[in-house]
């Protein structure tokens, strides 16, 4: 059994959210500047261009790169010899959060009482966490700072199994046509099909983890991913909504069994600010 203090806990999610807010992840930048060559709309490369610059003026100078910091999506693989001490592990990650949000000087934008009085909570706590147990005694933390532009896009659907792949392709297709120029394109689809309606949305969610440009291993999965990809971008939003021939940089699908009634599809959208970073213990 190997110990790990809470204290240890919150050290590192405080680094990872703040580096998430402030470090475009590598494989995200280079999409854009992908997508910059691809670009025929004068509209469209102005707007690439301009987020390109922004990150590196948001690396330079370590502020946010989008004034939305994001409600902190959490996830956590805890090795089964760990034994936290000192405190819990949602203690332990709450409290990195907070301590980000101060020492980062991010926006504070959670809100409890989500249908009542939606008090600001004041330090953008409590994260959402999901937590897998796996071998051994380490701790792996992975932060996706998730903004509301593009979260409020998001959607799910139980789909019947008849649909089949069709229905799938046309029900993501359709989610970024109504979303339009909402979730600042050019986005990213993380995809989740099958389990039940809770299970397609956290792997949707999951999908978003996979490095940009990256495929499922899966031929099939793989080809629908093209698939999506190829019909959302000849809708003609473009980056920002000015039009163009880049609306998505990346669609990532991950599937898990389902009843055989069902067929439960989410689309997790995520703006061209995707940040995310990851570190152990």
């Amino acid at each position: 059994m190997r110990e790990v203090k809470a204290t240890e806990v919150t050290r590192l999610v405080s680094t990872l959210y703040q580096n998430a807010n402030f470090y475009l992840p590598d494989d995200v930048f280079a999409a854009l500047k992908a997508a910059l060559a691809k670009e025929e709309s004068s509209q469209g490369r102005e707007v690439l261009e301009t987020l390109l610059e922004n990150a590196e003026l948001a690396a330079k100078n370590r502020v946010p790169l989008c004034q939305d910091t994001g409600i902190a999506a959490v996830f956590i693989k805890l090795g089964r010899d760990v034994h936290i001490s000192g405190g819990s592990l949602s203690g332990a990650v709450d409290a990195g959060i907070g301590a980000a949000q101060k020492e980062g000087r991010l926006r504070a934008s959670v809100v409890a009482g989500a249908c009542f009085d939606r008090r600001n909570t004041g330090d953008n706590t409590p994260a959402v966490t999901h937590v897998e147990i796996i071998e051994g005694g380490a701790i792996q933390v992975t932060v996706l700072p998730k903004g509301a532009g593009s979260e409020n896009m998001s959607r799910l659907a139980m789909l019947r199994p008849s649909d089949g792949v069709q229905g799938l392709v046309d029900f993501a297709v359709e989610t970024v046509e109504l979303a339009g120029a909402s979730p600042c394109p050019p986005v990213f689809l993380g995809v989740g099909v099958g389990g039940t309606m809770d299970r397609a949305a956290l792997l949707a969610k999951l999908a978003l983890l996979r490095p940009a440009g990256t495929s499922n291993s899966d031929p099939e999965l793989a080809q629908t991913e093209g698939e999506i990809l190829d019909r959302v971008n000849a809708l003609g939003i473009g980056p920002a909504g000015f039009g163009g021939a880049v609306t998505c940089l990346g669609v990532a699908i991950e599937e898990a069994p389902c009843h055989i009634a069902s067929l439960p599809v989410a689309v997790n959208v995520q703006c061209n600010s995707f940040r995310r970073a990851t570190g152990s213990i």
